[in-house]
C-alpha cells in the first residue's frame, strides 16, 4: 500500500545508438511541440531494463540494436513534479526495418552529430537527453552486468 507522499518515480530507459559519428534520435510529439529524444520509454511489468531498452529502441526507431554498456542511472524531477529514474544504455545498430510502423507520437528517427544536437538544444524532450550524450562522450561506460534482473 502506498503511503501519502511516498516517492514513486517512473522507471524509464533510453538508448544511445552511435554510428559513424552520429547518434540516433527520435522526433516525437509532445505538449511542447516536436521534441528530440533518444529512443526511450517506460519499463513494463516483467521485463528487464535491458529488454525494455531493446524494445523501446525498436518500437520508436525501427532499429534492432545490441546493447554494449550501461552509461548511467539518472534521477530527475520534471517541472510538473513527476519523478523519473532512467537507465541509460549505449548500443550499436544491427539492422533497420524501414517499413516498420513507429510508435504513436513518433514522427521519425534521425541521425544527428553531437554538434547538430547541440544546435537544437531547445528542442530536447528533457535535460536527460543532453546529460546522457555528454556522459557517453565523456567516456562513461559500465558493464551491462550492473543492471541485473533477479527473477523467481
Amino acid at each position: 500500500m502506498t503511503q501519502a507522499g511516498e516517492l514513486r518515480p517512473r522507471i524509464t530507459v533510453a538508448t544511445l545508438v552511435a554510428r559513424e559519428g552520429r547518434l540516433l534520435f527520435v522526433e516525437e510529439e509532445s505538449p511542447q511541440g516536436l521534441v528530440l529524444n533518444q529512443p526511450a520509454g517506460h519499463l513494463e511489468s516483467g521485463e528487464s531494463l535491458a529488454e525494455a531498452a531493446l524494445r523501446e529502441t525498436l518500437e520508436e526507431s525501427a532499429w534492432h540494436v545490441r546493447l554494449t554498456h550501461l552509461i548511467g542511472l539518472y534521477q530527475w524531477r520534471a517541472p510538473n513534479g513527476q519523478e523519473f529514474l532512467r537507465a541509460g544504455f549505449s548500443a550499436v545498430p544491427l539492422r533497420h526495418e524501414p517499413e516498420r510502423t513507429l510508435d504513436a507520437g513518433i514522427r521519425r528517427a534521425l541521425w544527428l552529430s553531437p554538434a547538430e544536437l547541440a544546435a537544437q538544444r531547445a528542442r530536447l524532450r528533457s535535460p536527460l537527453v543532453e546529460v546522457l550524450v555528454n556522459d557517453w562522450l565523456g567516456g562513461s561506460r559500465h558493464p551491462l552486468s550492473l543492471a541485473r534482473t533477479i527473477r523467481g
